[in-house]
């Protein structure tokens, strides 16, 4: 994968699979640490003590409908490549939980990509499911919870256009005031 936020949007449809009704992304850019890490987490179905020790083997996975499963272990694999780690944790019926993290400016660290754009399409495909997407960049904090926002909107889908739009901007001007700096 070219970029983090395709990793982001693999790992979150394996969730999303998992029945979660809840998902977590959170996105910290820490230089002085010279430390990005990735969070992902869930409410779903959680997974198994052998499949848990199975999550990031490519050729282990539960689907029938191809022989690889490739969202978590092609994560871990860009982790270790630019000098980072992955941790997966998970309880049947609790949830997983998984974290990667990068060393920052490692020459084969993935750029995170079009984070927003992977947010908007997880939102807008998924109305039901609620979303907190958290990016901290140094002592900078965006937060974005769709519990929140649908109890604003008053009964209008939060997969409405102009909605939509709104989430886009707002996502977009954070992002712009971190890289700008």
């Amino acid at each position: 994968m070219e970029d983090l936020s395709l990793h982001i949007l693999d790992v979150v449809e394996n969730c999303i699979t998992a029945d979660a009704t809840r998902i977590e992304v959170k996105i910290t850019e820490d230089t002085g640490e010279n430390l990005l890490t990735v969070e992902m987490s869930d409410n779903g179905k959680g997974m198994s003590e052998e499949l848990l020790e199975n999550a990031t083997d490519p050729f282990y996975t539960t689907r029938t409908t191809r022989k690889v499963g490739l969202g978590i272990p092609l994560l871990a694999q860009s982790a270790k490549e630019s000098n980072g780690d992955i941790s997966v944790k998970s309880k049947p019926g609790q949830g997983t939980s998984i974290t990667a993290t990068f060393q920052y400016d490692h020459i084969d660290r993935k750029p995170l990509g079009d984070i927003g754009q992977t947010i908007i399409i997880l939102i807008m495909s998924n109305p039901e499911i609620d979303f907190l997407f958290e990016h901290k960049k140094n002592d900078k904090l965006y937060t974005l919870d769709t519990v929140e926002m649908k109890k604003d909107l008053d009964g209008i889908p939060i997969n409405n256009p102009e909605v939509i739009k709104i989430i886009k901007n707002d996502i977009s001007a954070w992002l712009n005031s971190i890289n700008n700096v």
